[in-house]
């Protein structure tokens, strides 16, 4: 019987016959008429094993795709956020990253991810503690959270930075950790600009004596020259040589680059973490936090139910849910519960936890290390003092020209970000004086009497005990700086 060439086509896209015409053909047909594509086939599958398909991975998210609803109505006084899905490791630190990159205020929160499903629901607002109203905001939680968010890796590929298009270009990502000491920003930004590399976003934050920086950097010229390449090894060493300082200095100092899309705000506690800042160690450069700021955590045993407890008070701010969170999902711990609660300016979280291999915090060592760490989440981002916010033209080395003049004034950077949208570049300083202690308001004055006033630049006071006055959190003074941010316009 002749034979029947219908074919078919594998999953691995090579042409084989079809099971009907093979049904004719003895063995020796058979493998007279294999191509040698075929063969191909036959000899990966034996050499490398069985094939996966790429889309399994995302099965379980088509056949229970999550559910995410934006409630209005049911509060009168913040928003309602319902996230229902299949559970997975990580899903909880997703979610509350979505909405904390979106600057949403989460006041209260019930999590319950125990028995293999995910249920959430958020009470959000704001920057001025009003509902979420704007549709674009809206359309993007749903989105972000939806099926299609989950699928298209967009929770694990937003930076938390923006960096507008026209600035953005071909960036180079360059980790810094290192001993903190005044002005060393500037020195970082000064190298940068002497090599003509902008800055177009960055972070920095500073801890128990330490820093750690990410900085998105692209190049000066209008094409990526052959040279770009030795001025990065030269910005490298230049870079390494400036955070080790002094020869005798084993701190662990070292500028990295980095590849591929990370979260800004989390990669900076996996590098605080990596250095492990919460050990201390670095006096002399240690702030002396108010006692209002001083967090008060506690772990304790909820035998019947096998979880450890971690209960959290302390004073309330911006993402100090992402902070935690992402503390105890990098150190390998499950959150299967959690209550979150916001009562005027302090804080109360509650979180029901297990390792990831399923045990439980029993020695105190282990509790003792977490209690640490969860405290050092929550100071980074704390910053006492002056805040200088400035937005003006972006252009190389403005970075290193702000921090100049900072530093020539006796200041020193606690944090600071950059962000870039378009040609305009959106700067901001927390800074105290060079001990450590708040800036002065006479230092304030000196520094706007030497630079001019043709130019606006918002000044807050963050106060550094609860009995001073606050006005949205912030008692705010503006003033116009002229002669350095004229000179930014140009």
């Amino acid at each position: 019987m002749p034979f029947d060439f219908s074919f078919v086509e594998s999953r691995f896209g090579y042409i084989l016959p079809s099971c009907e015409g093979l049904m004719h053909l003895s063995p020796g047909s058979i493998r007279n008429n294999l191509s040698t594509s075929t063969r191909s086939v036959v000899h990966m599958a034996r050499s490398y094993g069985p094939y996966f398909d790429p889309e399994y991975e995302t099965l379980s998210i088509r056949i229970n795709p999550p559910r995410v609803s934006v409630d209005n109505a049911s509060c009168k006084d913040c928003t309602l956020v319902k996230v229902d899905s299949i559970n997975k490791p990580g899903i909880l630190l997703e979610v509350v990253q979505i909405l904390s990159d979106l600057d949403l205020v989460i006041t209260k929160a019930y999590i319950s991810s125990d028995g293999g499903w995910f249920m959430d629901v958020f009470h959000v607002t704001d920057q001025h503690g009003n509902k979420v109203t704007d549709n674009n905001t809206i359309g993007h939680i749903e989105k972000a959270l939806g099926p299609e968010g989950y699928t298209s890796g967009i929770l694990k590929t937003r930076p938390g930075r923006k960096v507008g298009e026209n600035s953005m270009g071909d960036y180079t990502t360059i980790e810094l950790i290192g001993r903190d000491r005044p002005g060393l920003l500037s020195e970082i930004s000064a190298v940068l600009a002497n090599l003509h590399f902008n800055v177009a976003a960055a972070e920095v934050w500073t801890h128990n004596g330490r820093i750690a920086c990410v900085l998105y950097i692209n190049d000066n010229c209008s094409s990526l020259d052959e040279d770009e390449e030795s001025r990065l090894c030269v910005m490298e060493e230049q870079l390494n040589n400036i955070l080790r300082g002094r020869e005798d200095d084993e701190s662990g100092a070292h500028a990295t680059f980095s590849v591929g899309s990370i979260h800004v705000d989390r990669r900076l506690h996996q590098m605080f973490f990596a250095d492990r800042d919460y050990e201390g160690g670095c006096l002399e450069m240690e702030i002396e936090y108010p006692p209002n700021s001083k967090p008060d955590v506690r772990i304790e045993s909820c035998v019947e139910k096998g979880y450890s407890v971690v209960s959290v008070s302390c004073k309330d701010r911006a993402k100090l849910m992402f902070d935690i969170v992402c503390t105890l999902t990098d150190m390998q711990y499950a959150v299967f519960h959690a209550t979150i609660s916001s009562d005027g300016p302090s804080a109360s979280q509650e979180y029901f936890i297990r390792h990831m291999d399923g045990c439980t915090l029993e020695s105190e060592a282990e509790k003792e290390k977490v209690v640490k760490c969860i405290e050092a989440a929550i100071r980074r981002r704390i910053s006492e003092g002056f805040s200088f916010e400035l937005c003006t033209k972006d252009r190389v080395g403005l970075l290193s020209e702000v921090t100049r003049v900072l530093r020539e004034n006796g200041l020193s950077v606690t944090r600071a970000g950059v962000t870039t949208i378009g040609e305009k570049a959106k700067n901001f300083f927390y800074v105290r004086d060079a001990s450590g202690n708040p800036v002065e308001m006479k230092t304030i004055e000196r520094l706007r009497e030497e630079i001019g006033q043709t130019m606006m630049l918002n000044v807050k006071k963050v106060p550094t005990s609860a009995k001073e006055p606050e006005t949205g959190g912030l008692a705010k003074t503006s003033f116009f700086l002229g002669g350095l941010l004229e000179k930014f316009r140009t």
